[in-house]
């Protein structure tokens, strides 16, 4: 693809191929069940924007909401796992002239001290070796700067985190 333009891009197929992409993690195994993706797809125009870069954050807020579930199941046991199961939502709808795209997870939640960092450069709450801290950072400036669009957080300790991305449909 030549990212070097905007272009009419169907989202629903730019979230749909992310999700192919990390199926190998989604799926449950001998240890762990399966984590369920719930799909709330509204009526969406194409965007005009820039598709490369717009699944590349599709993929980092979904990676990071595996890792966070993959680690919230970690402490817990099987019979834990079963009763409360692991979930992501993803939501998307027109809403003036802008898509608006929610990603959401059943996770731990991020505290509020964590939540002001979240889009700095390097701030990484994975061990060493684990995390950059980069992909929301980039993210942000792909939604942000490059789009004129929005990217906010908001969590609940213990609930779980939802990621807003908000882009205009033309430019």
């Amino acid at each position: 693809h030549d990212d070097s333009q905007m272009k009419p891009v169907n989202l629903h197929e730019g979230i749909d191929s992310t999700l192919l992409i990390l199926n190998h993690r989604l799926k449950g195994n001998g240890e762990k069940p399966p984590i369920q993706i719930v799909k709330q797809y509204g009526e969406l125009p194409t965007v005009e924007c820039f598709a490369g870069p717009i699944n590349q954050v599709f993929m980092n807020i979904l990676s990071n909401a595996i890792d966070a579930l993959e680690d919230a199941n970690s402490r817990q046991n099987c019979q834990e796992m079963l009763e409360n199961p692991s979930q992501i939502s993803i939501g998307t709808e027109v809403v003036g002239n802008f898509v608006e795209i929610k990603i959401a997870d059943n996770g731990p939640g991020i505290n509020e001290e964590v939540k002001q960092q979240i889009f700095d450069t390097f701030f990484t709450t994975k061990p060493i070796g684990k995390g950059t801290g980069m992909g929301l950072s980039i993210s942000y400036q792909i939604i942000v700067e490059r789009h004129n669009g929005e990217l906010y957080c908001t969590s609940e300790l213990g609930k779980g985190t939802e990621f807003t991305i908000k882009i205009p449909i033309a430019h």
